[in-house]
C-alpha cells in the first residue's frame, strides 16, 4: 500500500490564514476534519502534521486496503516549504511520486481545478522551495485557482490579500471541492480524478 504525504501550501500563523495564498492550507484543514483528526506540531519537522488512512470508502476510513496518509502543513513560510517537505518525505519513507502538493494558482480562473503530475513551478516559490529541496518536480500537483489580481496589482502583494466576504460561499465550496479531488486522486488514480475535476 501506497505511503501518502498531502502536503498543503500557506504561511503558518492567523495573520496568513484567509489569504488567497493559503488556499492549501484551508483544503488540508478539510481533509483532516474528514479523516476527524487533529494536527500536531512538529519542531523538528517545522510542520503540523495529521496521520490517518485511506481506503475507496475515503479519508479516515480503515479496511484492509487502507494506505497511510499523512497530512502537512509547514511551520516555515511559503519560500521555504521545501525543507519540511524534505524531512517529512524522509522521516516517513515517501518518495515523491507518492506526494500531492496542494496549491494556488494565479493562471486558473477562481474555484477552478487542475490536477496533474510534475511540470513546471511556474513562478510559485511553495513549488520552487520543494522542487530545491526534493531535487524533483515529479509529484502531484492539485492547482485551485485564484484568479489573476485586477488592474495592475502586484501578483505578490495580490496573493497576501484575504478573498473578499461576497465570494464566502463559493470559496468554502471550491474548497470542498478540492478535498473531494485529493480524495479521487488518492482513491482512484490521476486520470479518473482529472476526468472528474480539471475544469
Amino acid at each position: 500500500m501506497t505511503n501518502w504525504l498531502v502536503v498543503g501550501l500557506g504561511n503558518p500563523g492567523p495573520t496568513y490564514a484567509a489569504h488567497r495564498h493559503n488556499v492549501g492550507f484551508m483544503v488540508a484543514d478539510e481533509l483532516a476534519r474528514r479523516a476527524a483528526v487533529k494536527y500536531s506540531r512538529s519542531l523538528s519537522m517545522r510542520a503540523d502534521l495529521a496521520t490517518t488512512r485511506v481506503t475507496a470508502a475515503g479519508i479516515g476510513a480503515v479496511g484492509a486496503d487502507a494506505s497511510a496518509v499523512v497530512l502537512l502543513k509547514s511551520r516555515t513560510f511559503m519560500n521555504n516549504t521545501g525543507q519540511a517537505v524534505a524531512k517529512a518525505a524522509a522521516y516517513y519513507k515517501t518518495p515523491a511520486t507518492s506526494l500531492v502538493v496542494i496549491h494556488d494558482e494565479l493562471d486558473l480562473d477562481f474555484g477552478q481545478l487542475r490536477l496533474k503530475f510534475g511540470g513546471g513551478d511556474n513562478g510559485h516559490n511553495g513549488l520552487k522551495s520543494i522542487r530545491q529541496h526534493l531535487g524533483t518536480g515529479d509529484y502531484f500537483r492539485v492547482r485551485f485557482g485564484i484568479g489573476r489580481p485586477p488592474g495592475r496589482q502586484d501578483p505578490a502583494q495580490y496573493v497576501l490579500t484575504p478573498f473578499p466576504s461576497s465570494l464566502s460561499a463559493d470559496l468554502a465550496e471550491a474548497v470542498t471541492r478540492a478535498a473531494d479531488a485529493v480524495e479521487a486522486l488518492l482513491t482512484d488514480g490521476l486520470e479518473s480524478a482529472q476526468n472528474r475535476f480539471n475544469s
